[in-house]
């Protein structure tokens, strides 16, 4: 005979529903604006401790620096940078995971590996594919976007400076608006991801909020990582054997003084 269906049913199915801990934001500490000096003097010295994981990736990131100037000076044009960053968008994420595995195991005091680091992409890669293809469709539309601002570039040669300023003005706050909102959902969404495997969302609104409440402390973090990363490519991509690693744990570092443990007030 079937059963009577009891309200009691719904009540337990809401209670349920309540307690998903989908797309949350977890709470963030706040930090001094010269905290991104000390994370990047902890991840100095996690690359001088690590040097066979150091070098690894940072011959990873430098292979893909070169092949981005090759495809260029091949190419013989500067349409491919942003076509060859989308890739480097989706590959750069799961190199750094390796650095932040590294900087965790030496963090818990236990013998970091290289062999352990590259496990780290089968923390939650679900969620860390599915990041990784956002922030590819986030430059893709970067791209559009620039591609639709060219009708603003004035079409005569030797054009007086006045008639390039609505072409400058206009593009450089888009994109940096672009910039800002992919820096501040990436900042630390992927270490998030790796060590409490929480879902794309809440790694992208916890990131979002943690930045959104350092704003000091973030845009000298931000411009460290612009600065390693411009060293990297006018070197060659050589600078990226240093920069990178150093960058990788220093994330790390920031991630775990930012956004704030499982049982801390």
């Amino acid at each position: 005979m079937p059963r009577t269906i009891d309200p009691s049913d719904f009540k337990q199915k809401d209670k349920e529903v309540s307690h998903q801990e989908y797309a949350r934001t977890l709470p963030c500490n706040k930090v001094e604006i010269s905290a991104p000096l000390h994370w990047l003097a902890l991840g100095l010295h996690d690359f001088i401790r690590l040097p066979l994981i150091s070098a690894f990736y940072g011959l990873c990131f430098m292979a893909a620096a070169v092949g981005i100037v090759l495809l260029i000076q091949w190419q013989g044009t500067h349409l491919v940078v942003m076509p060859a960053l989308v890739v480097y968008m989706l590959i750069g994420p799961f190199l750094a995971l390796g650095l932040y595995d590294a900087a965790w195991q030496r963090e818990r005091g236990k013998e970091s590996s290289l062999l352990h680091s590259m496990k780290a992409i089968t923390r939650n890669s679900t969620s860390q594919w599915m990041f990784a293809v956002a922030l590819a469709v986030a430059m893709i539309f970067w791209m559009r976007i620039a591609a639709l601002l060219h009708a603003l570039y004035p079409s005569v040669q030797g054009a007086p400076l006045t008639d390039f300023l609505p072409f400058l003005v206009i593009g450089s706050l888009i994109g940096f608006i672009i910039a800002s909102v992919i820096f501040s959902i990436s900042a630390f969404s992927i270490p998030l991801m790796m060590e409490r495997r929480v879902d794309v969302m809440t790694a992208i609104f916890s990131s979002f909020n943690a930045v959104k409440s350092n704003i000091p402390a973030m845009i000298v973090w931000a411009a460290i990582i612009c600065g390693g990363i411009l060293i990297g490519f006018a070197t060659y991509g050589i600078g990226m054997l240093f920069t990178m690693p150093i960058l990788g744990y220093a994330t790390w570092h920031g991630y775990q003084a930012t956004i704030k443990k499982k049982h801390q007030p």
